[in-house]
């Protein structure tokens, strides 16, 4: 089926906080690691190479010494922003719901630097 696809895709405990990070612009490992202080580096790695074999990330390699390597979003990656904003917004409410909702953060979409910020609709509520 193909929700169980996608969710084979953004599976794991950092993919989905990966993409939140490269949704708005490229991203050095020691940026996105600096982001994250928990995940080792070895998994890092694993998830990006993970995703960038799915097609969600890309990984441009810049010819300088020493070497610089940037990840950032793939069109088809980009797809998946309203989904996890979904996804975010619903964990909110279920948060609330159990009132636990101290324990969990807010649902931020910071814009691309490439684009104008974007303005998500309450079409996904109805879901």
């Amino acid at each position: 089926m193909p929700v169980e696809r996608a969710l084979k895709v953004i599976s794991g405990r950092w993919k989905p906080i990966i993409l939140y990070y490269v949704f708005s612009g490229p991203k050095r490992l020691s940026e996105l690691k600096r982001m994250m202080p928990a995940i080792t580096q070895k998994v890092l790695i694993q998830q990006l190479r993970e995703m960038e074999e799915h097609g969600l990330v890309a990984r441009q390699i810049f010819a300088e010494v020493p070497a610089r390597v940037e990840y950032s979003a793939t069109e088809l990656g980009l797809g998946l922003e309203p989904v996890l904003l979904a996804l975010c917004q619903w964990g909110q409410r279920h948060a609330e719901a159990r009132n636990e909702a101290g324990e969990v953060a807010d649902c931020i979409v910071r814009p691309r630097r490439d684009t104008a910020p974007r303005v998500f609709s309450d079409a996904h509520r109805a879901l």
